[in-house]
């Protein structure tokens, strides 16, 4: 049996299967990224829920594993030289769940830099820009009496998408034929957008084509559709 007590976030989130990989997390677009490509490569693990509202990340054990104070993390009791090793950042961990699985990330050179380019325009683009756009629209920015942020980052949103909507026009993932870490990465995010933020009218996503077809048949896997579910929310 795998030996985590090197980790201090096992004290606070105990590990019930500690020979399974360990996320924590929370059903948040960063953190779904994780749990769906999990359920999709079927690699056993066990998830433990990050209560965010109650700021459980800038706990000391949860940041003894991810300095940054961010979901989702994991913990691999089989990780590289077979020892355990921890990981933050939700677009190094599909890295790694892809190498490690051999599944969702090409080894053809060519099309695994291209996969990894759309994978790091949702981490350095479309989070970013989509999260403050969330702030503004729905959160306390919209009490904001300045309305320039909110243009801003609206404007910049609908940009983005529609980047994906030339990227996906005439393909039926973002890698073509191929479902990769990169669809997985960007599907809560848009799901998201238009949903939670409600933010599908200022950004005219009704106008838009190939990105809701695609985000249809992702939401339609049914490793997705699990995925969007885990870790279960705080009660």
């Amino acid at each position: 049996m795998a030996d985590l007590s090197a980790f201090p976030i096992t004290r606070k989130w105990p590990a019930s299967h500690p020979d399974r990989i360990q996320l924590y997390s929370l059903p948040t677009p960063n953190g779904v990224k994780v749990s769906i490509m999990l359920e999709e490569t079927g690699l056993p693990y066990e998830p433990h829920t990050i209560n965010i509202g109650k700021n459980e990340t800038w706990t000391p054990e949860y940041l003894a594993l991810n300095p940054n104070g961010k979901i989702p993390a994991i913990i691999d009791p089989d990780g590289p030289g077979g020892k355990p090793f921890g990981l933050f950042e939700s677009g190094a961990i599909l890295v790694y769940l892809a190498e490690k699985s051999g599944q969702f990330l090409p080894s053809d050179p060519v099309a695994r830099y291209e996969t990894l380019q759309w994978l790091f325009f949702q981490m350095a683009a479309v989070g970013p820009m989509f999260g403050q756009l969330g702030f503004f629209h729905k959160f306390a920015g919209k009490d904001f009496e300045d309305k320039r942020p909110l243009e801003r980052y609206r404007a910049e949103s609908e940009r983005l998408l529609g980047v994906l909507e030339t990227r996906l026009t005439g393909r039926q993932w973002i890698m073509g034929d191929a479902y990769t870490i990169a669809d997985m990465s960007l599907l809560g995010w848009v799901r998201n957008l238009i949903g939670f933020y409600g933010a599908g009218e200022i950004v005219h996503y009704e106008k838009l084509k190939a990105v809701p077809a695609w985000l249809e048949r992702g939401l339609a896997r049914p490793a997705v559709q699990r995925g969007l579910e885990i870790p279960a929310r705080p009660a």
